[in-house]
């Protein structure tokens, strides 16, 4: 798994010259659009945890070394779980996005979802 994340990691552009720090877990904040509220959450690399209808797992959390310009990447994968609308009725889950997303550059690679955004804050060990 080390191999396909370094891979991934020089295919993003992320080929950090220093050694980067590789965290067991992930802060990242997520906001409801519909109600304005925003929260920052913990995440554990390879458990999944929830946000509103995501279902959100981090499969890995880098940060660059101290002495490069300070970045914090988190590779997530993101499927939407919808409550369905009456007892009864299927649920259709759908996978959003399979990526790197960076703190720096919210926008690089966004979360597109009507209800619900998620932004990369910091690695925790």
């Amino acid at each position: 798994m080390r191999k396909t994340l370094a891979a991934l990691a020089l295919i993003t552009g992320l080929g950090f010259g220093a050694v980067a720090h590789a965290a067991p877990g992930a802060v990242l904040r997520g906001l409801d659009k519909i109600t304005g509220q925003a929260r920052d959450f913990t995440a554990p690399v390879g458990r999944p945890v929830k946000f509103g209808t995501l279902e959100i797992t981090v499969r890995a959390c880098q940060k660059a070394a101290p002495e490069e310009t300070p970045e914090v990447s988190i590779y997530l994968e993101v499927i939407d779980r919808p409550v369905p609308r009456t007892k009864g009725d299927p649920v259709e889950t759908r996978p959003l996005m399979s990526g790197w997303i960076f703190a720096s550059n919210p926008a690089r690679n966004a979360l597109e979802h009507p209800t619900y955004d998620v932004w990369a804050i910091d690695c925790r060990s």
